[in-house]
C-alpha cells in the first residue's frame, strides 16, 4: 500500500482518521484553556504545565494494570465508549468556582481510563491495514493528529480570548461526544482480537515479555524519553508567551506535520532506518536557542524546525512492530503510547519544577540537553540491524492472547 487513495479505500479507515482528528482536536482546545486557567488562578508555570500535560502522568498507573485491555476488549464499543467519559470529564472541568485539586482528580481518572486506548486505536489500524500499509496510515494518522492540533491551538487561543476558558472547555466536550458518534457509527462491530479477561497480571506478563528484548527495549526508551523531554519544553510556552502559546502550539504541529509527509509518504524504506538519531536530535537542538530570549520570529522558526523531529516515531514505531509478534500488536502500541504519554507527564512536571527554581527560558535549555543526553546514549543500539522478530525468541511461556502464562 503506496498511495493515499489506497487507503482511504480501505474500509474503517475514513472512520479511524475522523476519530483521531476529533479526538486531538478536543485535547488541544480543552489544554490550552485549561492549561491558561490554572495559570491565571496560581501564576504557577509548573501547576500550568500540569494542567496541559500532568494527566499523561496517571497513564503509567492504567499501563501496568490496564493494558491488557488493548486486545481483549471490542474496539468500537472501547473507542465509543471512552470518547464519551472524555467528554463528560471536561465538561465538568468547566464548572466555576471548582478547585484546583478537583480539576487534577479529574484529569487523573481521564488519563488513567485512557491508557489503553491508545492500544485499541493503533492495534485496530494495524488490523485493518496490509502489514505493509501500517506506516503510512500511521503517518497519516500523525498528519491529520498535527493538523488538528493547529486548528486546535489556533481555535483554542481564539476561543480562550474571546470566549472564556470555560467556555472553551465546553467546545472541547462536544468534540469529545462528536468523536464518540463517529466511533459508534462509523467503526464495524468487530470482535476482540484476544480473547479472555483482561487484568493486572495479564498485563504485566506481557509488558514483561515485550521488555525483555534488548532491541525493543532500546526502541521504546528511544519512543519515550527523548520525545517526553521536548514536550516539557513544549509545557512551558504558555509561561514563556503567555499572549503567543497557541501560535508556538500550531508552528510546532505544522513542523510535525512536515516531518510525518515527509517521512511517511516520500522517504524511501531503505533510508528510513537511519533516519531515527537524526530526527530525534534535530527534536532537540533548536530548543536552546529560547534561552536567549530572541524575538518572537525567531522562537517560532525554532519550535517549527524542532518538531519536524517528531517524525522520528514512524520509524521507530515501524521499526517496533517489525520486532513484535502479530497477536500483540494492540498491546506493544498501546505499550509505546502509554509510555510515551507518561513520560510527557514526567517531562512537564520536570520542565515546570526546573522553571520554579531557575527560569523558563533557562528550563528549555536544560530539557533540550537531557534529549540530546539520552539520544546520544541510546544511538548505538538503534543503529544496530535488529534480528528478524527481535533478538529475544518467542518462549513457550510468553504471554499469549487469551492463554494465561504458566
Amino acid at each position: 500500500m503506496r498511495t493515499y487513495r489506497e487507503l482511504f479505500r480501505t474500509q474503517e479507515f475514513t472512520p479511524l482518521f475522523l476519530l483521531s482528528a476529533g479526538h486531538v482536536g478536543a485535547q488541544t482546545v480543552s489544554g490550552l484553556a485549561l492549561g491558561t486557567l490554572i495559570y491565571s488562578a496560581t501564576g504557577s508555570p509548573l501547576l500550568s504545565a500540569l494542567a496541559m500535560f500532568g494527566p499523561s502522568l496517571a497513564q503509567v498507573l492504567g499501563a501496568t494494570t490496564l493494558l491488557s485491555a488493548a486486545d481483549r476488549l471490542p474496539p468500537r464499543a472501547t473507542l465509543a465508549g471512552t470518547s464519551l467519559l472524555f467528554g463528560l470529564g471536561t465538561a465538568a472541568l468547566a464548572v466555576p468556582g471548582l478547585p484546583v485539586w478537583a480539576s487534577f482528580a479529574v484529569l487523573f481518572l481521564l488519563g488513567t481510563v485512557a491508557s489503553p486506548v491508545g492500544g485499541v486505536r493503533y492495534g485496530l489500524l494495524n488490523e485493518v491495514l496490509e502489514r505493509d500499509g501500517y506506516l503510512l496510515g500511521r503517518s497519516v494518522l500523525n498528519m491529520c493528529a498535527g493538523t488538528a492540533q493547529i486548528g486546535g491551538y489556533a481555535l483554542g487561543g481564539v476561543l480562550v480570548t474571546t470566549l472564556s476558558p470555560r467556555g472553551t472547555l465546553l467546545v472541547g466536550a462536544a468534540l469529545h461526544l462528536a468523536t464518540a458518534v463517529v466511533a459508534r457509527l462509523g467503526l464495524g462491530g468487530r470482535a476482540p482480537r484476544a480473547t479472555g479477561r483482561p487484568s493486572a497480571a495479564v498485563t504485566w506478563r506481557t509488558n514483561t515479555f515485550l521488555l525483555s528484548s534488548r532491541s525493543r527495549r532500546t526502541v521504546y526508551l528511544a519512543l519515550w524519553i527523548p520525545n517526553g523531554l521536548i514536550v516539557g519544553c513544549e509545557s512551558l510556552f504558555v509561561a514563556y508567551a503567555p499572549r503567543h502559546a497557541g501560535l508556538l502550539f500550531a508552528c510546532g504541529a505544522c513542523g510535525m506535520l512536515a516531518g510525518d509527509v515527509a517521512v511517511g509518504r516520500f522517504v524511501p524504506g531503505r533510508w528510513r532506518g537511519r533516519l531515527g538519531v537524526p530526527l530525534l536530535l534535530l527534536l532537540a537542538l533548536p530548543y536552546p536557542l529560547l534561552a536567549l530570549r530572541p524575538a518572537l520570529p525567531l522562537v517560532v522558526a525554532a519550535v517549527a524546525v524542532a518538531s519536524v523531529g517528531f517524525a522520528a516515531s514512524l520509524v521507530l514505531q515501524e521499526r517496533l512492530m517489525a520486532l513484535t509478534p502479530g497477536e500483540l500488536s494492540g498491546h506493544a502500541l498501546g505499550l509505546h503510547s502509554s509510555g510515551m504519554l507518561t513520560m510527557q507527564g514526567v517531562g512537564a512536571a520536570l520542565a515546570g519544577g526546573v522553571a520554579q527554581l531557575t527560569s523558563v527560558p533557562a528550563a528549555t535549555a536544560v530539557m533540550a540537553v537531557l534529549s540530546v543526553t539520552v539520544t546520544l546514549t541510546l544511538a548505538p543500539g538503534l543503529r544496530r540491524a535488529p534480528a528478524a522478530g527481535g533478538d529475544t525468541p518467542r518462549p513457550a511461556t510468553a504471554p499469549r492472547p487469551g492463554t494465561p502464562a504458566p
